[in-house]
């Protein structure tokens, strides 16, 4: 099996989200896509965050009707800080047949060399990546970690898609500022939101 992991804290989940997936699912021929909430992401520590309930009812609604998709609830049930290298290992320990790779954007990749063991990251998945607006894809934090070879294979199979400027952090202030977020979401994650009453001021 071909998995793909796409990690974060989709917080909410959005358009943009669902289209990287379904091209990685697409142009690396992937036979799943797995949603992996973060409990909570090193990077984004005490920042406020829906509450991961509420997080993970937001994909699991996003992608129903999708056989490829998955939402992976590993993160979320171990807890604490969300660390890829160890997600990575706990997958290759379940699923040792599978074929793993990490789906990221170029704004990841750029911070990439400070993550949590980044050469083992490489050794247990191949790096799926794809441009961010403002932000094009440069494999030179690579340079050091992986091999020619490898660093070569990440340049070819980068994903393709055209740049889609969503991010959570503005569909957030969107919701509390009171502007409408339709088109940005799914409009069942749009109901969550609403219902729940999740990013509004003082929330």
């Amino acid at each position: 099996m071909r998995l793909g992991m796409y990690g974060g804290s989709f917080d909410p989940v959005h358009y943009g989200h669902l289209l990287l997936a379904e091209t990685a699912h697409q142009q690396a021929r992937l036979d799943k896509v797995w949603f992996m909430p973060a409990a909570e992401a090193p990077h984004k520590q005490g920042q406020s965050i829906a509450p991961t309930a509420a997080r993970i009812e937001m994909l699991q609604l996003a992608i129903a009707g999708n056989g490829h998709f998955e939402v992976s609830l590993l993160e979320c049930e171990r807890g604490g800080l969300s660390y890829t290298v160890e997600t990575l290992q706990m997958i290759a320990e379940e699923e040792p047949a599978a074929e793993r790779f990490l789906i990221m954007g170029a704004d990841s990749l750029v911070d990439f060399p400070n993550w949590k063991s980044p050469r083992e990251i490489c050794q247990l998945a191949t790096l799926l990546v794809v441009g961010r607006p403002g932000v094009p894809v440069d494999f030179g934090p690579l340079a050091s970690l992986v091999s020619p070879e490898q660093l070569s294979e990440y340049q070819e199979q980068q994903l393709q898609m055209p740049l889609v400027g969503f991010s959570s952090s503005e569909l957030r202030m969107r919701v509390a500022e009171g502007k409408s977020i339709r088109y940005w979401t799914p409009r069942s994650v749009e109901k969550v939101i609403e219902v729940q009453e999740l990013y509004r001021p003082g929330e």
